[in-house]
This record gives structure tokens, sequence and C-alpha cells, in this order.
């Protein structure tokens, strides 16, 4: 297949605490230089797109947003782009929609695009949704003729047929969405750029945008998808981009991709202890100090042979009566699904847990758990009142590899569908 989009050395830089990209002092010091013959002098200072900074002096008062990007995207592809909050995914797909210009590098693409990255992009407020539609086709580059051809086929899919004389300024921001998705996915672009805004959207309609694009990428157009909805990118998705602090650190297949992503998140080392900054759900009464996975001989262990049975070790500290204490693992598939469930709900299991102080627990799994990269999720909460004390999402991961230890037998098949291989009595007859 032929590359539609490729990117060389892309970088984008802004300056903190101002609107525009630079001051009148800054341009008169960018001339000067230029007149001079010398790099600009800005281009040489910018510090890494770190979120977590703020609050810490910095060195320069420029940021790379996007640093040293580089990538090839080829005619059909289903691209993912995933990564952390301000990892610059948005910022990739507006030079991909030409919105902005990478301040150095090399951009360039085949055919039509057609983008929506957020509310109302490319809408004129004031004018009413039919007329934003003939708008839209023609910034694309269509004919009148060809968008009254799909004019009908437009209104239908957004589901907006009784406002659509109406100015899209009085639209609720799901009807904008609703209406601005079916023009940019029903005006044949060859490269379909789609940003999180689906999520503003009902579920019924974020399905009928998935089969939407589903639809595009059959017909052998590019689809760029960037979504937090780890399975919603799986289930979509061919191929992948992870991106960290404006670079990308792996472009690869989606299923590699994601795991890449989970494995390079693994926020607790061998130790176990839960750091200090990581997002918890807390309420005043119990806090999990440390959670970790044991083998069977009760060592660290984040990576179990095919059939090995997996421990997972919690302990917490109760500092007020709670009588009795539940506490709940359960684990998430490398999409990020919760698909298992560890719990007892008897209070026999959780009587010597209830008093103050520091308490252990060891939970043992003997399912086999089909190859692939995992994490885990655990809470501490009180059993009687439902009240969660603590709540830590995503918090480990390990990984089943398809090789089986001790003279077991090996898993030799790709997993594709499941993630348990079910206890179960075959009888053939």
């Amino acid at each position: 297949m032929s590359v539609v989009v490729k990117a060389e050395q892309i970088s984008k830089q802004y300056k903190l605490g101002t609107v525009g990209m630079s001051s009148l002092a800054d341009d008169v010091q960018r001339l000067i230089a230029r007149v001079r013959g010398k790099e600009d002098p800005f281009l040489q200072t910018g510090e890494e797109n770190v979120r977590d900074k703020a609050g810490t002096k910095a060195d320069s008062r420029y940021v790379w947003a996007l640093k040293d990007v580089n990538f090839e995207i080829n005619q059909g592809d289903v691209v993912g782009i995933i990564g952390k909050n301000g990892a610059g995914k948005s910022t990739l797909l507006k030079i991909l929609s030409r919105v902005t210009e990478p301040t150095t590098g090399k951009l360039s693409y085949k055919g039509r695009l057609a983008s929506l990255l957020e509310v109302g992009t490319g809408f004129h407020p004031d004018l009413s949704g039919r007329d934003n539609v003939f708008l839209n086709g023609a910034i694309l580059g269509m004919k009148k003729h060809e968008i009254k051809k799909r004019f009908d086929e437009i209104i239908e899919f957004s589901g907006v047929a009784r406002y659509v004389d109406t100015p899209v300024k009085r639209y609720s921001s799901g009807m904008y969405v609703r209406l601005a998705f079916s023009v940019a996915a029903h005006l044949d672009p060859d490269i379909l750029i789609i940003d999180e805004v689906l999520a503003v959207g009902d579920q019924d309609f974020q399905n009928k945008c998935i089969n939407k694009m589903r639809s595009v990428a059959r017909q052998g157009n590019t689809v760029i998808f960037v979504s937090h909805n780890l399975p919603t990118v799986k289930s979509f998705c061919t191929s992948g981009i992870f991106m960290k602090h404006g670079g990308i650190v792996m472009q690869s297949g989606i299923n590699e991709v994601i795991n890449e992503y989970l494995t390079e998140n693994k926020l607790v080392a061998e130790t176990g202890v839960i750091p200090d900054d990581f997002p918890r759900t807390r309420t005043e009464g119990a806090t999990i100090q440390k959670i970790f996975c044991a083998s069977e001989t009760g060592t660290f262990c984040n990576e179990f042979g095919f059939g090995d049975k997996l421990k997972i070790c919690v302990e917490f500290e109760v500092t007020k009566e709670i009588n009795p204490v539940s506490l709940e693992i359960l684990i998430g598939s490398s999409s990020g699904e919760q698909f298992a469930l560890a719990a007892d709900f008897t209070k026999q299991a959780y009587e010597g847990l209830s008093g103050k102080g520091k308490h252990y627990a060891e939970v043992e799994i003997s399912e086999q758990i089909l190859p692939g990269i995992y994490s885990l999720t655990v809470g501490v909460s009180d059993q009687a009142s439902g009240i969660s004390y603590d709540w830590l999402e995503n918090v480990f991961s390990f990984k089943v590899s398809n090789v089986a230890r001790a003279g077991g037998i090996d898993y030799p098949y790709t997993v594709s569908h499941g993630f348990i291989n079910l206890k179960s009595k075959w009888t053939i007859k």
C-alpha cells in the first residue's frame, strides 16, 4: 500500500504564558538572527512537555509540545493514537489537519482530508446546519452537486433533521457533534481524523460512529483516531501510535502498542509500595500501602507461565473500627476492561482484618489466565455500608506467557478471544 501521511522531524514549540507564539521582542531577535544567517535562537531552547513540572522553576519560557516526531501511515490503515493527557496527541492532530503549522519539520499527505477535533470544528455558529454542511463540503473541495447528492444521508445519520435550518449556535454539544461527525464521515474523505470528541455523544451514537468509521476504512480510506477508551481503540484500530511527552514511544500493531502503553505505565516497583502521586479515591478509615503479585513460593513476580497459580498480596492499614472490612481485587485486560473479580463477601473471611492496625491479605487465583498483559485494581471498603475507603485502579500490571513451567502444557494459539480457560467438565458422545 502507498504512504498517504508522512511526518518528518515534526516539532511544535509554544511559549508559556502567552496566547500567541511569541512577543514582539522575541520576533525582533528572530529577525536579527535571520538577517545574520543564524539559527532561530528560540529553537535552541525549550523543555520537554511534562505537566507535573508545574510549580518548579523552569529553565526556559518555551516548551516543546512535539519534538522530532516521525511516522508513516499507509492507505487503508486504521490508526489509534494513545497516551496520557499532555502527550501531544491533539497537537499532532491539529498539525495533520492543517489547523496549525509545525515549528520545524515537514508533513505531507495525499488525498482529501476531513477532521473532527473538537465540538464545532469548521462550523460557523451563525449559519444553519444546512448551510454548514455545504460550507464544510466546499472547504473539502467538493462541488455543490456532490454535496447535494449526500445531503439527505448526512442529515439522516446525524439525527438533527428537525433543526437543520436552525443556526448551529443554538445546538446542544451532542447535536453539534452528531452533525459535525456526519459531515466529516460522509463527504468521501481519503483521510478521516477523529479526536476524543466522540465522547460527547450518547452510547448509541458512538456505536454508529464506530461502525461508520469501519465502513470508511473498508472502502480503502485511512482513519486516524485518538481516544483514551482502550477497548474501543483495540476493537476498531489495526495499528497504533503510543505518544509520551511530545514524542513517539512506539508505532506497531494495536495490541503491541496497548501492551507497551500499559507496561510503560506500570507504577509499582518490586517493593510493591504505592507511589505518593498515584491517583486514588480515598476516604479516611483505611489505606492500601502495598500491592504486588507473588509466585507459588511467595516471592515477588510480575511474569507467570501459562497454568501457574497467581498470588495477589495486599497490605493495608485500618485507622478506625470497620466491621467487617471488605477487600476487592479486580483483574483487567490490556485494553482496559475489567473481567474478573476476586472477593469473599462472607463475614468469616475478614474476621482478622476488621480491627485497627496493619493487615496483610494473600489471595490465590487458581483459574488458568490466558497469555497476555493484565492489570490489577484493588479496593478496601466497609462491607456493611458499602463505603469505599481506598480505591486504586490499574495499579499493578503482570504478564502471563504462553510457555508453561514445571512440565506443564504450553498454550499453542494466539489469544484473540477470552481471558480465562474455565474449569469445565466435558462429555463427548
